[in-house]
């Protein structure tokens, strides 16, 4: 795992040639505690297809309450409302007493300015009659400012009355309006999970798998420049599920002694299967073929020829092995890691004689408890339909699909590797 995620740091930092990586998902998840990646259960697509339903009739719910609401506070406001009519009415009837009292107040001045005018001399029943008309006016104009009082307050009343129902309602509309807001962001909430959730399914991140393994035999530890070695890559499926379609990947980078100048276009490597009619090159992306349809514990195994070029200098090999799969429910995954295999460059004319095979330097792979479903021989037929062939070809639609589960899809450019590797283990 250390190596993969130094080759991806390198990658980023360094490589123009195409890149597939990891999926942010993947990774992030692989930064999470396991009980809680385990505690994060995402929903079926069925049961994001009925809380988008349940959003949306809520939606709608609150829609319609918004506008009942909203007619609510048209009727409040209007002048045919009948606490509006009431008020109204009141206030007509406050102004009447109002009127009313100005009269039996003037009547009243007028009574007392007459007795007032009265001589001095004028008769005792004249001003008998005057003093009653006052006094009548007297009792008139309470009354009038009791019947004025009344009014007004009943006016009061009513408008208070009228007034409370309007706010009521402007606050019914305000508390729906506010809900229908809420109701619309959940219900764009549903639909965006729904719409990701099926997006998700249509492309699914890839998911990387240590029990899919790659494991190269009989590359020797030392090889001379203008010499050829073969050896072989085993691909072993110990994932509990059979795998419709794997591409073997296979990259070599080299250095002279000095670490700095690469040399990775003075190696060639080809692959070789009954099959594929002879030895042929990787493709652009660094893959041997397709592997189709590699049963759950079995292994495949397929032949690889390196060419060293005469020009090569002495110095530094290295060679990358992973591999990556698309199934026909479009799940896909790959090796967690990049396995790398270091072999020694000799100079041109020399003869290692016999050396120890190159060891992987991520660990032993889990080949155990699996039973060979193909083997390297070319007396084996190999085509695309049977299970476990590996194709000539390596071009898919689902090619797209591979996140980089295990790194295996990365073209690394010049001397972003090896760079990677000094600053983790220093200078081989």
């Amino acid at each position: 795992m250390k190596i993969r995620r130094v080759l991806a740091t390198a990658v980023a930092a360094a490589v123009t040639a195409p890149v597939l990586i990891l999926s942010a998902g993947t990774a992030l998840a692989d930064a999470q505690p396991a009980a809680q990646t385990q505690a994060q259960k995402k929903p079926t697509i069925e049961e994001l297809e009925k809380a988008a339903a349940e959003a949306k009739k809520a939606y709608d719910d609150a829609l319609a309450a918004q506008d009942v609401a909203q007619k609510a506070v048209d009727a409040a406001m209007s002048d045919d409302a009948p606490l509006n009519k009431k008020a109204k009415d009141a206030d007509k009837e406050a102004g009447a007493a109002t009127a009313a009292k100005t009269v039996a107040d003037k009547a009243v001045t007028d009574a007392a300015d007459a007795l007032a005018a009265l001589p001095a001399d004028a008769k005792t029943e004249d001003r008998t009659a005057a003093q009653k008309v006052l006094d009548d006016a007297k009792k008139d104009a309470e009354k009038a400012a009791a019947t004025k009082k009344a009014a007004d307050a009943k006016a009061a009343a009513a408008l208070k009355e009228a007034q409370d129902a309007q706010v009521a309602a402007l606050r019914a509309l305000h508390t729906a309006t506010e809900a229908t807001k809420k109701a619309l962001t959940a219900k764009d909430a549903a639909d965006q999970a729904l719409a990701d959730a099926k997006k998700a399914a249509e492309n699914p991140s890839c998911e990387p798998d240590a029990k899919l393994t790659t494991v190269v035999t009989g590359l020797p530890s030392k090889i001379a420049a203008g010499t050829t070695a073969n050896f072989s890559l085993r691909v072993t499926n110990g994932t509990g599920k059979n795998i419709d379609k794997l591409w073997p990947f296979t990259y070599l980078h080299a250095t002279d002694k000095s670490g700095y100048k690469v040399t990775d276009d003075l190696l060639h490597l080809q692959w070789s299967t009954a099959a594929s009619g002879g030895w042929k090159d990787l493709d652009s992306l660094h893959r041997a073929g397709v592997i189709n349809g590699l049963k759950d514990g079995t292994h495949y195994d397929m032949k690889l020829r390196l060419k060293i070029d005469a020009k090569a200098p002495a110095g530094q090999g290295i060679a990358f092995v992973a591999g990556d799969y698309v199934n026909k429910d479009k799940s896909c995954g790959g090796t967690p890691d990049l396995t790398e295999y270091s072999f020694e460059i000799l100079p041109v004319g020399t003869k290692p004689g016999d050396v120890d095979p190159a060891k992987p330097t991520t660990g032993k792979p889990n080949t155990s408890d699996t039973k060979t479903q193909t083997s390297t021989t070319s007396t084996t037929p190999l085509n695309t339909t049977n299970t476990g062939t590996l194709a000539a070809t390596g071009t898919s639609s689902a090619t797209s699909q591979l996140a980089l589960a295990g790194g295996a899809a990365v073209v690394v450019g010049a001397g972003a590797v090896y760079a990677a590797r000094r600053r983790r283990s220093g200078t081989n």
